[in-house]
């Protein structure tokens, strides 16, 4: 029978989990790191940052965020039986993720966009290699090595999502009226974060595991970056 995943504080995890933690905050500040050298980023974080900047963003996010709830889904149906707890918690985040896109799209609307424009983008060269290495990964049997995948893109909306709906707002004159989905997801996100942790625990019974969860963290913490890199290049 499959352990029970208690959602639990890193303070109360195993010697193991908590080394593990620390190694997947080393790969969130490397991801951090990253995002600041992107261009649309840095113009968020200098004050160059347009309300077209802002428009292009959510054009090439939504592709990606459409998708999350594919994979999420894709990986619940890969755990066995001895894992249904886990598989219990993934389908739970994909209930909460799958129809993220909707607000996303209306803050589109609502900055000025026009929603054909955003339902008809496809996904940028960064989305296509993001997407692809998250469904492959998801794939393989038992995929205990995504918590690092959700460990970066829930660690977006629990660390950055807010503060980038403030600046924006700040640098575009905007009035939280098209900055929804990231406050959503600001507000949400830390829920999620929380589950993680006592994910982690459940999984992390040997140095392996833990290499695995590590190394997508890292991996899928570049692709997203080089999602963002590519909003520049499409649109010269």
């Amino acid at each position: 029978m499959s352990e029970v995943v208690n959602i639990q504080r890193p303070d109360t995890l195993s010697e193991l989990s908590q080394q593990t933690l620390r190694r997947l905050m080393r790969a969130w500040f490397d991801f951090e790191r990253r995002l600041s050298r992107v261009n649309i980023i840095n113009r968020l974080d200098v004050g160059s940052f347009s309300i077209d900047d802002y428009r292009n963003l959510l054009l090439n996010l939504r592709p990606q965020v459409i998708e999350g709830g594919r994979w999420i889904s894709r990986c619940a149906s890969s755990f066995d039986r001895e894992h249904a707890d886990i598989r219990s918690v993934v389908i739970g985040h994909a209930k909460d993720e799958h129809r993220d896109y909707e607000a996303l799209e209306q803050d589109y609307v609502a900055a000025g966009g026009i929603l054909s424009d955003i339902r008809a983008r496809q996904r940028n060269p960064g989305t296509e290699a993001l997407h692809a290495f998250l469904m492959y990964r998801a794939s393989q049997p038992n995929p205990t090595d995504m918590l690092g995948a959700m460990w970066i893109i829930e660690g977006l909306g629990e660390k950055m999502a807010n503060d980038w709906a403030d600046r924006i707002d700040e640098l575009t004159n905007g009035n939280g009226s098209y900055t929804k989905f990231m406050r959503y997801h600001g507000d949400n996100d830390g829920t999620h974060m929380d589950k993680l942790y006592g994910l982690v625990d459940r999984v992390c019974i040997d140095g392996r595991v833990a290499d695995n969860i590590i190394r997508t963290a890292h991996v899928v913490g570049r692709l997203y970056a080089l999602q963002l890199e590519e909003i520049d290049y499409i649109n010269e």
